[in-house]
């Protein structure tokens, strides 16, 4: 059973590009549907962090409005914060699905008991992949795994009749 979803963030909540202007301001885009099935699959009593590369003050308010438990900015050694985030909550590499795109997401992802990637993603993280999304980064691509996981776990129908049920 999965108990946490660990995300990365550039290429996979994102299209993995950097938007700056001329006074320095980053911006970044993220697909709604991703935050929805995330903000559901919390609610349906899923843990999720985010361990990211980069720092920026933009995931962290994205994360913090989804209601993910756990932002990791600034990370060079996932697998060191990843195991922080486990001892934290007693859950197990087994019970952990882990969703990135590039080569530093690699070693975190071998030693999950889930990995998946968009589609978009290079060659060595969807060759390891046990789920290879049809989106790319940015695009859905997390909404779609997260459905798959959601289905797998049987409580994707929990979510689809709370947005489908009728009050009487």
């Amino acid at each position: 059973m999965i108990k946490l979803v660990v995300l990365d963030v550039d290429g996979t909540l994102t299209d993995g590009k950097l938007y700056i202007d001329n006074m320095g301001n980053e911006m970044k885009a993220f697909d709604v549907k991703d935050g929805l099935a995330i903000s559901q699959s919390i609610k349906q009593g899923i843990k999720f962090a985010i361990i990211t590369g980069k720092t920026s003050k933009i995931v962290e308010r994205r994360g913090k409005e989804l209601g993910i438990q756990e932002i990791v900015q600034g990370s060079w050694n996932k697998i060191e914060d990843l195991e922080k985030i486990l001892k934290k909550y007693e859950i197990t590499f087994d019970e952990t699905a882990y969703i990135g795109d590039d080569l530093i997401d690699l070693k975190p992802m071998k030693l999950c008991g889930f990995s998946a990637c968009p589609k978009d993603s290079v060659n060595e993280i969807i060759e390891i992949s046990d789920f290879v999304s049809t989106k790319n980064g940015g695009c859905g691509a997390v909404r779609e795994i997260l459905e798959f996981i959601l289905k797998k776990e049987n409580l994707w129908e929990n979510i689809i009749n709370n947005f489908s049920a009728t009050e009487q």
